[in-house]
């Protein structure tokens, strides 16, 4: 493994404005990890600072494992982006960028293909799949690499609740096979159902690190016992 991911007095700021607030946080193994927190409390770039898609304004980043990051890891957004091409080939098309040989690929991409439950619809184009199907061929594609870590970025905010529940069964399956869940949402219900760990986020400021099991119970910060009410107001800058 490559965890643990430390991040160490980390910032990130646009034209001068704060969005992550000098972040300190180890994310380890073994836990599911939800970055919980109010629309525009930071969720979305703490995420791609994460994933190595932004650099920090200040502050470090590092894998601490001995498994080079870059190579053991992936990302899905709450957006995902298809090719125009067939959902196999979406899949097929992520591994051969990982370096796979061409059968192995197209090998693999059915195996997961199948995994997910689009084993009948692999030659469909993606891109007029539901949103539900969109979503898991993004989660076929990164499971495909076998990542160590899986960063989800709301990955069900768009969905339907038959597909949010289709989308959660299957991040369940693949950290039982063993990927690290870090995943961002700002529904509780969902936090409660899928974490073992609660990061809490509001105004790019990590306000709590607890399990979940304590974070619900018994909250520290009165951010986030305002959140659970429901009284937490979201800010207005529009950053996830």
């Amino acid at each position: 493994m490559m965890l643990p991911l430390v991040l160490d007095q980390v910032s990130f700021a646009v034209g001068g404005r704060p969005i992550i607030d000098r972040i300190s946080v180890e994310i380890a193994e073994g836990t599911r990890t939800i970055v919980l927190g109010p629309n525009g409390a930071g969720k979305s770039v703490l995420m791609r600072l994460c994933h190595g898609l932004l650099q920090p304004t200040s502050g470090t980043i590092s894998w601490r494992g001995p498994v080079n990051g870059r190579r053991r890891q992936a990302m899905v957004f709450q957006r995902p982006v298809m090719l125009r091409r067939s959902a196999l080939a979406n899949v097929v098309y992520g591994l051969a960028l990982a370096g796979a040989a061409p059968r192995e690929s197209e090998r693999r991409a059915r195996q997961v293909l199948e995994a997910v439950g689009l084993a009948g619809i692999a030659e469909r184009p993606a891109r007029v799949l539901s949103g539900g199907e969109q979503q898991r061929v993004a989660l076929a594609r990164a499971w495909a690499l076998e990542p160590a870590v899986l960063f989800l970025d709301e990955p069900t905010a768009n969905l339907d609740p038959t597909a949010t529940r289709e989308v959660e069964a299957l991040i369940d399956r693949i950290r039982s096979a063993g990927t690290k869940i870090v995943m961002t949402t700002h529904n509780l219900a969902q936090a409660s159902r899928l974490a073992d760990e609660i990061l809490f986020l509001d105004h790019g400021r990590l306000v709590e690190k607890a399990s979940a099991e304590r974070f619900f119970r018994q909250p520290a910060s009165a951010e986030a016992a305002a959140f659970i009410r429901g009284e937490l107001s979201w800010n207005r800058s529009g950053e996830n």
